[in-house]
C-alpha cells in the first residue's frame, strides 16, 4: 500500500507546475472534441485560424502574484462572435471565453490581468497584457 501512496503522491507532486505569461512563443492551439469546441487556446496561444462556424474557448490562467484576467473581448464581433458557454465552470484563478466564427476576417481577443495588492501598501503601476490574433477563412 505504501509504493502505490508514493507513487500517487509523487505524480501528482510532478503534474503541478506554475504556468506564467506566454513568451512570446507561438505553439499551436489545441483542437478538442468535448463541449462543442473546435478550438482551444490558452495564455500561451498568440495566433490562431478557424473558419466559419468554428468555435473557439479561450481559457487564461492568472500569474502568480496578479489577479485573475478580465473577461475576454474581441475586437471586432461581426467576425468573431462571444458566445454562452453553458459548461463554463472555471476554478478560482482561470478565466474562460467562448467564441464562434462568424465570416471571413480577423479580430483580436485581448484581456488584462493587474497585480495582487494588499490593502494600505503601495501597488506595483503595470498590467499583464493578453493578445491573441484570430483569422477566420472561408
Amino acid at each position: 500500500m505504501k509504493p502505490f501512496l508514493l507513487a500517487a503522491i509523487a505524480s501528482l507532486a510532478v503534474a503541478c507546475g506554475a504556468t506564467g505569461i506566454g513568451s512570446g512563443s507561438n505553439p499551436s492551439p489545441t483542437p478538442t472534441d468535448g463541449m462543442g469546441f473546435d478550438v482551444t487556446v490558452t495564455e500561451n496561444d498568440h495566433a490562431v485560424t478557424l473558419h466559419p462556424g468554428q468555435r473557439l474557448e479561450v481559457v487564461l490562467h492568472a500569474p502568480n502574484g496578479m489577479n485573475s484576467w478580465t473577461h475576454p473581448v474581441a475586437s471586432d464581433t461581426s467576425v468573431l462572435s462571444p458566445m454562452v458557454d453553458p459548461a463554463a465552470t472555471a476554478a478560482r484563478g482561470v478565466t474562460l471565453a467562448a467564441f464562434e466564427a462568424r465570416k471571413p476576417g480577423s479580430s483580436e481577443v485581448s484581456s488584462n490581468a493587474s497585480p495582487q495588492c494588499s490593502p494600505g501598501q503601495a501597488c506595483p503601476m503595470y498590467i499583464a497584457v493578453y493578445s491573441l490574433k484570430v483569422t477566420v477563412t472561408a
